[in-house]
């Protein structure tokens, strides 16, 4: 039986409610319609810990934020640990990653080596613009050279002080150009540093950059051979920066307001009461740059699905399009991510396509991205390598433990009844980026129905109920007619924050089992 290719669409930052506003009426997006008519849509799939990093690790791995140690953003995930893409590297996949890969961290170099990972090809580009694209931009094209130092926004990266083999001082050169840089044009006067049209042709853009490399990759692999492409993109990852091309396509009477900051009036939780409600004059000035985003990133999908059909590869292709987080965009008076599990930061978009699936279906079970790694296991036919057998302290084979906390989604891609399969999914927060405050240590425990977040340190509660209120308006934490659910749902999350650590971690471990 011929070996499937394997091709992952992954973008950063895009909830799933703004992809479902978008299919909506806001922008359309024919190529994401029609990748969900191949295959089925998960409505209410999950991300384990709503920060890059953590959530590529799992992604990778299959395991939880404990499991594979990534916290958050800075930590370097292990190559040590088995990852799907070094499985399917070693049983003849040729793998490719084009874009951002995260799994080290952006202050740590600008030039990362994934290639321990199980790629055999890399073409890296992240948030913070340096590096190989970045040194594209100067060779191919250096009349856009000063824009794109402008759009540089984590200059402080210590590398940008000593760049390049030649040691040159980028940091002041970046400060430079974004001081000079004329955010505001006469068509888009609201733009500035933090969200704007690109000062530089679509083709010049990270987004197309990546896409290039994608398909030349897919073009060189021998027909033979099966394939891995991980093609993962910047955007729509803040700063919201659209080509200008894009804005047109955005239906700006059909972007809907920002819900209200509830939690301003009410009594917690007192992590959110240490913020000031962010609800600028121009949120739908941002909203249309996100959403045009959509719409680029868009028409990046169908220059992949159209060299897939053209390559002969697509009916033997299984397609897994996904983010690894979402993006509050002014929803309750808050931006980006992290420790605010509403739904827009929590619930992303995930569509999986292949042969022998179900297309044009929508699933509700609830789904993780610790279900991402078994999938592709599943579709491979591979399993991570059973432990080493030692000792006689168990009664249990190595190969009937438990290897990894998710599951795969190809049963439920086939319309097939699953035994057991979950009732609530999880989500952890540590610390962002800019604090080191266990306060924000968000763990929340998700149902159909409900929505509990505890933040600890007294930080405060949020119980929310999602069929009566969707919009998450209501916190019922501390309404004694509520407490009967509230006390279920905090028991219900002990067990899962119990759980994280099942099964054990591989790291460091020489073996488990018995002889």
């Amino acid at each position: 039986m011929k070996k499937p290719d394997i091709v992952f669409f992954m973008v950063d930052q895009l909830s799933a409610k703004w992809l479902e506003a978008a299919c909506g009426g806001v922008v359309p997006l024919p190529n994401i319609e029609r990748l969900k008519t191949l295959g089925t849509t998960f409505t209410n799939a999950i991300t384990s810990n709503p920060l890059c990093c953590p959530a590529r690790a799992t992604l990778a791995t299959g395991l939880t934020t404990r499991g594979h140690g990534v916290l958050e953003n800075g930590y370097q995930l292990d190559p040590a640990l088995p990852t799907f893409m070094r499985t399917l590297q070693e049983e003849g996949w040729r793998t490719g990653a084009f874009g951002k890969v995260h799994f080290h961290p952006h202050y740590r170099s600008l030039r990362p080596d994934y290639t321990p990972y199980g790629f055999d090809f890399v073409h890296n580009t992240e948030d913070s613009r340096g590096g190989e694209w970045l040194d594209w931009v100067e060779s191919e094209h250096p009349e856009h050279y000063e824009a794109a130092l402008a759009t540089i926004w984590p200059s402080n990266i210590p590398e940008y002080a000593s760049y390049g083999p030649e040691g040159r001082d980028l940091r002041s050169r970046i400060k430079e150009a974004r001081a000079n840089m004329k955010w505001a044009i006469p068509e888009f006067p609201l733009s500035d540093g933090g969200h704007y049209t690109l000062p530089f042709p679509e083709e010049v853009s990270q987004t197309d950059w990546i896409t290039g490399h994608a398909e030349r990759f897919i073009r060189e692999t021998p027909s033979g051979q099966p394939l891995y492409a991980h093609i993962s993109y910047v955007q729509p990852h803040s700063p919201f920066c659209a080509p200008a091309e894009y804005m047109k396509a955005v239906n700006v009477d059909r972007i809907p307001a920002p819900l209200p900051a509830e939690w301003v009036d009410e009594y917690g939780p007192a992590e959110l009461k240490r913020r000031t409600p962010n609800m600028p004059e121009h949120w739908r000035y941002c909203r249309q740059l996100y959403f045009a985003d959509l719409a680029h990133l868009d028409r990046q999908l169908g220059r992949i699905l159209d060299l897939l059909a053209e390559a002969g590869r697509l009916e033997n292709a299984y397609i897994v399009f996904l983010a690894d987080h979402g993006e509050m965009l002014h929803d309750h008076g808050l931006r980006a991510k992290a420790e605010k599990h509403y739904d827009a930061c929590i619930r992303i978009p995930l569509v999986v396509t292949g042969p022998g699936l179900r297309s044009g279906c929508e699933c509700d079970e609830l789904v993780q991205l610790e279900d991402i790694c078994p999938t592709v296991l599943d579709i491979s036919g591979q399993r991570f390598p059973v432990m080493p057998k030692m000792g006689r302290h168990m009664d249990e084979d190595a190969a009937d433990i438990a290897r990894l906390p998710g599951r795969s989604l190809l049963p439920l891609c086939r319309g097939e009844e699953v035994d057991e399969w979950r009732e609530a999914a999880y989500c952890e927060s540590y610390n962002n980026i800019s604090s080191t405050n266990p306060g924000q240590w968000a763990r929340t425990i998700r149902t159909k129905q409900f929505r509990y977040t505890f933040y600890p340190r007294g930080s405060g509660e949020q119980l929310f109920d999602l069929r009566a209120d969707p919009d998450e308006q209501a916190n019922l934490a501390m309404l004694p007619e509520h407490a009967g659910t509230r006390q279920e749902l905090r028991d219900r999350l002990m067990e899962l924050i119990v759980l994280q650590d099942y099964p054990k971690t591989r790291r460091d471990l020489f073996a488990l089992g018995v002889h």
